[in-house]
């Protein structure tokens, strides 16, 4: 059986690498990368301090974080597709046509 604190240390990592990916990129694909990456971190202790308490909750949160990723990525991307069609580019700085 694998520690409870190897879980915590790995949700850890993975969510300050994709903390850092969101925060320090420019390409809108490597900044949604990241934000599941930070996402996926959260699963991995809901899951873990889930099986840890014999508890199927933590189970259950992470099926609804998993959905609505799911759709959060679905609607960046067709955001993205607009995006590219009106401007060749997808670097975060490079797109101003949000602004009001």
């Amino acid at each position: 059986m694998v520690p409870l604190s190897w879980y915590v240390v790995l949700g850890v990592l993975l969510f300050v690498i994709g903390a850092a990916g969101v925060l320090l990129r420019r390409n809108i694909l490597v900044v949604l990368m990241s934000l599941e990456l930070l996402l996926n971190s959260v699963n991995i202790n809901f899951i873990a301090f889930g099986a840890f308490h014999d508890d199927f909750r933590g189970r259950i949160f992470a099926i609804f974080v998993i959905a609505i990723t799911a759709a959060e990525v679905a609607i960046a991307l067709g955001i993205l597709v607009a995006l590219v069609r009106n401007k060749a580019t997808l670097k975060v700085d490079e797109v101003t046509m949000l602004k009001g």
